[in-house]
């Protein structure tokens, strides 16, 4: 009993002596997030998004406003209908049909859109696949107080929430 106390008491001592050496990856680390964002958005090609590597450049291009081409991929991405696009965006239904392919969309309704595409995407990247997110936004969750994750895509701090919320589960807390 003794030789295996001691022979455990080795191996954590080596384990703790190995230093721990993190290192960031780079580059990948910054344009990640963002490509998946653009794409979500359907803007690959799109000579203003191709420069966005960082949030930084998502505010620029909420200042300048976002195409409604953009909104109109992430609606049929994300399977949001326009009824629930007009109340995310605080907006009517009418004026969204308003707005033709070429027009930019005012900075809160831009803000708002960036603000789901990063949010679908982070969630299908965490959950394995944008079908199952969007399942995942439909269902009732108790830690959500017994609500769908869409009733909160209102507001920026219900979208903070959800984001949260998917760092909780990819790191394994799910309360």
């Amino acid at each position: 009993m003794k030789k295996a106390r001691e022979k455990a008491t080795r191996k954590y001592e080596e384990k703790e002596a190995t230093p721990l050496i993190v290192e960031e990856p780079g580059e990948a680390y910054l344009t990640l997030p963002a490509a998946h964002t653009v794409a979500m958005l359907g803007m690959q090609k799109n000579a203003q998004f191709r420069s966005v590597s960082s949030d930084n450049d998502f505010i620029e291009l909420i200042r300048e406003g976002v195409p409604k081409e953009a909104m109109n991929n992430l609606m049929h991405k994300t399977g949001i209908t326009n009824t629930e696009m007009a109340s995310i965006t605080h907006t009517s239904d009418r004026t969204l049909r308003r707005y033709e392919s070429g027009d930019r969309l005012p900075q809160e309704q831009s803000e708002r859109v960036i603000e789901l595409a990063r949010l679908y995407s982070r969630g299908s990247e965490v959950l394995g696949g944008l079908d199952y997110f969007k399942d995942w936004m439909s269902t009732k969750l108790i830690p959500l107080g017994d609500k769908r994750p869409k009733e909160f895509l209102d507001t920026s701090l219900g979208i903070d929430l959800l984001m949260k919320t998917l760092g909780r589960i990819e790191h394994g807390v799910f309360a």
